[in-house]
């Protein structure tokens, strides 16, 4: 059995010009990770990120320095499913953003919006799926696998593995916390949930 360790990027910079960069409190989450990792004695024999710039200084953050970067982890891109609708407007801030996400996902997802350059959620899933699979069908047993990545990906893997309708990877992939770990176990044949959105490597509330 294997172990599959996801980790959604720590906190980032929303309405600012970057930001897919960690914001300094994301930093001190990602650098108190790797803390954790090591005290606990934590070792991984694959590590992956997505390709963005939050996915990878999350990694290297946390201690890591030799892993794998795939488009495949990459999140959907938030901004041109929300231009897509035809009512969209500047979020002034993270509650309008919210109600915003809650009516064009739905959308997105039954493949009613359309917008240049704008990737389906059926080749959004399908890409997601196959970065996970390709870890599934490793050879070696008894893996330890890290993924950084962002919460849409996590949702999709989880929406998978327990076998529930698309709209669960939305809903669970709202709950998840920056800097949160998932864990699956696995075998070529099964993947099973054996923990969700945990973080103990954040014990005071200001980092979580």
């Amino acid at each position: 059995m294997s172990t599959l360790v996801l980790v959604r990027h720590a906190q980032a910079r929303p309405f600012q010009p970057n930001s897919d960069s960690l914001s300094e409190t994301g930093e001190q989450q990602a650098v108190r990770l790797g803390q954790y990792w090591r005290e606990q004695g934590v070792r991984f024999d694959e590590v992956y990120s997505g390709t963005l710039r939050r996915h990878i200084q999350t990694a290297e953050l946390a201690g890591f320095n030799a892993f794998q970067s795939i488009p495949e982890f990459n999140e959907y891109d938030a901004e041109k499913i929300l231009r897509a609708h035809p009512e969209w407007a500047p979020p002034k801030d993270n509650r309008h953003l919210q109600q915003m996400f809650d009516v064009a996902m739905p959308q997105w997802i039954t493949a009613k919006l359309e917008g240049e350059g704008l990737e389906t959620w059926a080749s959004f899933h399908a890409r997601v799926s196959a970065g996970f699979q390709r870890i599934i069908d490793g050879e070696a047993a008894g893996r330890r696998v890290a993924v950084f990545t962002s919460a849409g990906p996590i949702g999709v893997m989880l929406q998978t593995v327990l076998c529930a309708p698309e709209q669960t990877a939305i809903e669970l992939h709202w709950r998840i916390r920056n800097c949160a770990l998932t864990e699956l176990v696995f075998t070529r044949d099964r993947v099973s949930l054996d923990s969700f959105n945990t973080t103990p490597h954040l014990s005071e509330v200001t980092f979580r």
